[in-house]
């Protein structure tokens, strides 16, 4: 058996245990081989979206994924312990519970906050750099403002109320920017001026995110000193105390006023990281010298991925930079040439990472980005660098733990959003109460349970009814469409105005041999048609009829459905039973997301074979408007759904495939 230990369970340790389960399981080697993955935490954190749970845009789980769903139904062993040292003679890692053997080791232990030497950075700031941070400094500031709305003296007030953030970079901009937009509401809530709230970005660089071009640092700073914050460039943290900050500039160190100092200032690498550096060549911070293929230059057992590598693409002067794409490109490489080795197939690879650019958000709704090659980067607009995040954190997600946690990312950043903080505002969060849509949700299943029962009433379970049906709608539209006799256009339209369940003017229409043609355009996979059987200035709601005529569908229906009795009466007999069973599930509220959803398949289906009036265009609306959740307000789904979810999760193909969502 061959032992893969991989430290870490952050972006560069999910995404390399992945990659390598999944490869070795292709190579047909994953029973001969173990993967332990080793973190002090049952979870993966978002470090990216840190700042959203810290001024309470998103909810605290938004930003986590639970290890056991991560890897569900993949032959990876995960262990909840902290890797005190590793004893490279013996291939062991040494956790506080256990001692673990190894063949390869992958070492993504991340970073940690490094403070420099200031004196009382360490014990008078509050760290952002892990979950546990992020919910610590939300609930920092909850109980600050709690505190200042009781205060009778002014001094205390301002001590409360003044909030420092050191550093400038991506995390310190994202966190001040965020706080800049939940400050406001916090007034609001606890009856606070604002004018009393000090909000600092604090940095000893001479721009904030010098990373960025001089032009896109100066969009960064005027977008937050717009939102009341105020940018102390070219001044270091000297001394941090319990509720002050002293600042340098030059010769001159002044002290400020300071209840709370949030310290995103720099990072180094993890302690376990930084006792290895004892041990293996390293450079500054505890990062791991590697060769081309992730190796440590000591050990060619050992892989180093992510914050904790030191590497430098060949014919460049920089060491591969301590950001996300970094991670998830060492941890596609870590994983194929330690895959290689094992197995002895395929080629080892050397890194060479492809950096796309960087972005900032400077609050929910703006942000910054310069993307590209590395010869040639754009400047985004806002909107598109705050597109290009999100579009970035889904990527991501797919690869971690696929569509459900999409989905619950879409739902924490657009659908729950409140105070329009997101830069679609709050256009998409949900603000309608949700029991206005039951009598939507049972008159629409009324109807379809009434066309189920006037089908059956007309014959649909006795003999073949579909050839008239779809047959006579389409004598209807050809016969305005040629403009055809009163004749034709009499002999067709009864079909029509069944399979639409819109009668009104149908008759009128036939009788007028009037046709009117608003749309007739030909797009060869495709057809659309929109008539009246009237003319324009006679014509009303229900004499419009549209229809998308799709060749493929047409074949499908005269050469499989109407060449046999017996498929059609099964088709009719389906149909039937379909609507009947859509109506009932809609009225009572139960199984309403697959009844909303069939209801939307069976009105594709007449769209593309018989047309639909306007005037019945509201049930695809309607379902719509249903499909998600509706049968969990005054609905048998309310008690249904919790159940069926609890069974669903625990299947093991629903867990591996994550096809399910919280």
């Amino acid at each position: 058996m061959t032992n893969i230990v991989v430290i870490g369970a952050g972006y560069a340790g999910v995404l390399t245990t992945k990659k390598l389960e999944k490869r070795l399981r292709k190579q047909g080697v994953a029973e001969q081989t173990q993967i332990t993955l080793i973190d002090k935490h049952p979870y993966h954190t978002m470090l990216t979206e840190l700042h959203e749970v810290a001024a309470c845009r998103v909810e605290e789980e938004s930003i986590k994924m639970n290890l056991d769903e991560i890897f569900a139904g993949r032959k990876v062993k995960i262990v909840l312990d902290t890797v005190t040292e590793i004893a490279f003679e013996d291939r062991e890692v040494v956790g506080e519970q256990d001692t673990y053997h190894y063949d390869y080791l992958v070492l993504a232990a991340g970073s940690k906050p490094t403070y420099f030497g200031v004196e009382g950075a360490e014990k008078y700031t509050y760290p952002f750099w892990s979950y546990d941070d992020a919910v610590a400094l939300r609930d920092r500031i909850h109980d600050c403002f709690r505190r200042a709305a009781d205060e009778p003296s002014k001094a205390k007030r301002r001590e409360l109320l003044s909030f420092y953030v050191t550093g400038a970079g991506f995390t310190g901009v994202e966190l001040a920017g965020e706080l800049a937009d939940y400050i406001p509401i916090l007034c609001r809530r606890f009856h606070v001026k604002q004018e009393e709230v000090t909000l600092a970005n604090v940095d000893g660089m001479p721009r904030p995110v010098p990373i960025f071009p001089e032009k896109l640092s100066g969009k960064v700073e005027r977008r937050l000193k717009k939102k009341g914050v105020q940018t102390i460039m070219d001044a270091s943290v000297v001394k941090v105390g319990e509720k002050s900050i002293w600042l340098q500039r030059g010769d001159e160190v002044k002290e400020y006023v300071a209840g709370t100092v949030v310290w995103t200032a720099g990072i180094e690498s993890a302690d376990v990281t930084t006792k290895v550096a004892e041990e293996l060549e390293s450079t500054g911070r505890g990062r791991i010298l590697v060769d081309a293929y992730l190796r440590s230059v000591d050990d060619e057992r050992v892989y180093v991925v992510g914050d904790n590598m030191m590497y430098t693409v060949p014919g460049q002067t920089k060491p591969v930079p301590q950001m996300v794409e970094n991670a998830e490109a060492s941890a596609d490489t870590a994983a194929n040439n330690i895959v290689s080795a094992i197995t002895g197939k395929g080629k080892t690879e050397e890194y060479m990472p492809a950096f796309h650019g960087a972005m900032v958000s400077v609050g929910g709704r703006y942000g910054v980005a310069r993307l590209g090659t590395a010869k040639h980067q754009i400047n985004l607009p806002s909107f598109l660098a705050m597109f290009t995040k999100h579009f970035i954190n889904v990527v991501y997600f797919i690869q971690v733990m696929g569509w459900a946690k999409v989905l619950s990312y879409v739902k924490h950043e657009f659908f729950t959003i409140r105070n329009n903080r997101s830069f679609l505002g709050g256009h998409f969060s949900n603000r309608t109460p949700s029991f206005l849509m039951v009598p939507l949700r049972v008159w629409l299943g009324a109807v379809w349970l009434f066309e189920g029962v006037m089908k059956i009433v007309e014959g649909w379970f006795k003999k073949p009814m579909l050839t008239g049906f779809f047959g006579g709608a389409n004598a209807w539209y050809d016969s305005i469409l040629k403009q055809a006799t009163t004749e034709t256009v009499s002999s067709a339209v009864d079909a029509v105005a069944s399979a639409t369940g819109a009668a009104a003017g149908a008759t009128e229409a036939a009788a007028s041999g009037v046709g009117t043609i608003l749309m007739n355009w030909n797009f060869g996979l495709f057809h659309t048609i929109l008539v009246s059987g009237k003319d324009l200035a006679s014509s009303a709601l229900g004499d419009y009829a549209f229809k998308l005529d799709v060749p493929l569908m047409n074949w499908f229906v005269n050469n499989v459905v109407l060449a046999n009795d017996g498929i059609q009466m099964f088709m009719q007999i389906v149909i039937v039973l379909l609507e009947l069973a859509v109506g009932a599930g809609l009225m009572l509220g139960l199984f309403t997301f697959p009844s909303a959803a069939v209801s939307l398949v069976l009105q594709f289906m007449f769209v593309c074979t018989t047309g639909l009036y306007l005037n019945g265009i509201w049930m695809v609306f309607a379902a719509i408007a249903v499909l998600i959740g509706g049968g969990y307000t005054l609905g048998l789904d309310y008690y249904v759904g919790p159940s069926l979810k609890k069974h669903w999760k625990n299947m093991k193909w629903i867990k591996r495939w994550y096809l399910y969502n919280d």
